[in-house]
């Protein structure tokens, strides 16, 4: 079997890409720019839903489904949205009818044009505050909780499997408030949300913070983020969070009679994660050998190996694995034993390297005689024989310190590739030649981001919260900047 994978310094994409096909997480499909995600990344995906549906529902959330197809007039309803979507939208303009004959013995496809042309989903503000509109009467309606789990198309050029197709999933959450605060409220708390689960399941550090004027979502007063750090210097976005104000209850007219009675329109919170964390979780752990997964995401947490010489040995072997197997399954913990006799324990303990198995047991005929297993954490690569006595309690203890390493390494990479900068050449410096979160000063304007945007490819990731005050000048323009913000070239 071969698994060479190109190493991360030699050429970091063709790295990732690889990595993402021969670990069996996703593969490229018949339609250009969009995938299949395959069994062992769905499941992978699916830790993920389940992780966040309950964080979701313990803050109050119910899930719900909205259409696909969108009325296109929806989008030129809200016009910063239309203009922020136009180029990514597919439009479907007509409709298949039947098979004809054209009168010569041909068979032809006869199709009609659409009265309204559709919009696929690229995400769903439009159609849901339509259907809000016949929700909302009174403040005694409100709060509206809801997310939605989907898919979404949005037309891209140039893809990468999970950080960029023209179809991916996602969840999406929207809610409607009876006051700007609350609404603020909301979406700051599903910041937190997003930030738990980045740094507590995916093991994944992250800085909180808002975007700027430029890098904000399409009809959002306010949009908060949270920005990862990958090995190769590149940021990536891995969640947003949009105070939306009233602009979109004002575009599909969505009122509620207030306390006092009066009319008032509707405050909107959006927020979203997508099946882009995979990319993140798989660039901020994985090594040259493969995978690297932290156990709470991981499709299973141990795999047992057995090495045998004959059938009896193998019978014993298998008797020892499913009794330490359904002791740790009562732990909470993931078991797979694999007992294919058709590939070598070589090859096994190969493909679940690439496969970022956390912890792989292995137990042979001495393992038998001594009371003992063989285990290897696939974080550090380090091996130990452990008595099998109390082992589910040893794997359970072993799978804690692994997340919290991967979390702990990861934010040592991240501090590692924070640079600070003062002048515009030591920020170009360190783009070329040590790519990171680069701490700047910014005037503040448009203009200036532009500029550097342009001639770096850098972007102000975002304006961290709590953010330290200090008095400086923009790195660009020279004008007076009262704090440093978070630049970087991003995925």
């Amino acid at each position: 079997m071969s698994k060479e994978l190109p190493t991360r310094d030699e050429n970091y994409s063709e790295w990732y890409n690889e990595l993402v096909v021969k670990a069996d997480l996703a593969e490229h499909s018949a339609v250009k720019g969009c995938m299949v995600i395959k069994p062992y990344g769905y499941a992978i995906w699916e830790k993920m839903q389940q992780a966040l549906d309950k964080m979701f529902k313990d803050t109050g959330h119910s899930n719900a489904y909205f259409p696909l197809f969108i009325p296109k007039s929806f989008f030129s309803k809200e016009a910063s949205h239309v203009e922020g979507f136009a180029k990514e939208c597919a439009v479907v303009t007509h409709y298949r009818l039947k098979n004809a004959e054209d009168g010569s013995g041909v068979v032809v496809d006869e199709t009609a044009k659409l009265d309204e042309e559709l919009i696929v989903r690229p995400t769903s503000e439009t159609i849901i505050w339509n259907t809000y509109r016949g929700w909302v009467q009174s403040y005694r309606d409100l709060p509206i909780l809801i997310n939605q789990w989907a898919n979404v198309v949005r037309w891209e050029m140039r893809t990468r499997l999970f950080l960029r197709t023209t179809e991916f999933l996602w969840q999406e959450g929207h809610t409607a408030h009876a006051t700007a605060q609350e609404a603020i409220i909301e979406t700051e708390k599903m910041l937190d949300v997003y930030t738990d689960f980045a740094e507590n399941w995916m093991a994944v550090p992250v800085i909180k913070g808002i975007k700027t004027a430029n890098e904000r979502f399409a009809g959002a007063l306010e949009t908060y983020c949270i920005e990862a750090l990958m090995q190769d210097g590149k940021a990536l976005q891995a969640g947003t969070s949009h105070f939306l104000g009233q602009n979109f209850a004002k575009a599909f007219d969505v009122k509620f009679a207030n306390k006092e009675g009066k009319q008032d329109f509707v405050w909107a919170t959006s927020w979203g994660v997508s099946t882009r964390l995979m990319g993140a979780l798989v660039m901020t752990h994985s090594d040259d050998k493969g995978l690297v997964l932290p156990p709470k995401l991981a499709p299973f947490q141990v795999v047992i190996v057995p090495i045998y010489k004959n059938d009896e040995q193998f019978a014993q072997i298998t008797e020892v694995v499913l009794k330490m197997k359904k002791a740790m399954e009562a732990k909470g913990i993931s078991v797979k034993y694999d007992d294919r006799d058709h590939q070598r324990p070589g090859w096994k303990f190969a493909e679940y390297e690439l496969k970022g198995v956390p912890v792989r047991i292995a137990i042979g005929g001495r393992d038998l005689e001594n009371g003992t297993v063989e285990v290897a954490r696939r974080d550090t690569m380090e091996k130990e024989t452990l008595q099998q006595a109390d082992i589910e309690n040893k794997i359970e203890h072993l799978l804690e310190q692994i997340q919290t390493n991967l979390y702990q390494k990861a934010l040592a990479m991240r501090e590692m590739k924070t640079y600070i900068a003062n002048t515009y050449d030591e920020f170009q410096q360190i783009l070329e030649k040590t790519p990171g979160f680069v701490m700047a000063h910014w005037d503040g304007t448009s203009e200036s981001e532009e500029k550097i945007k342009e001639e770096t490819k850098a972007t102000i990731r975002c304006i961290p919260l709590n953010n330290k005050l200090e008095e400086g000048v923009c790195i660009y323009s020279g004008k007076p900047s009262k704090q440093r913000v978070v630049f970087a070239k991003a995925y």
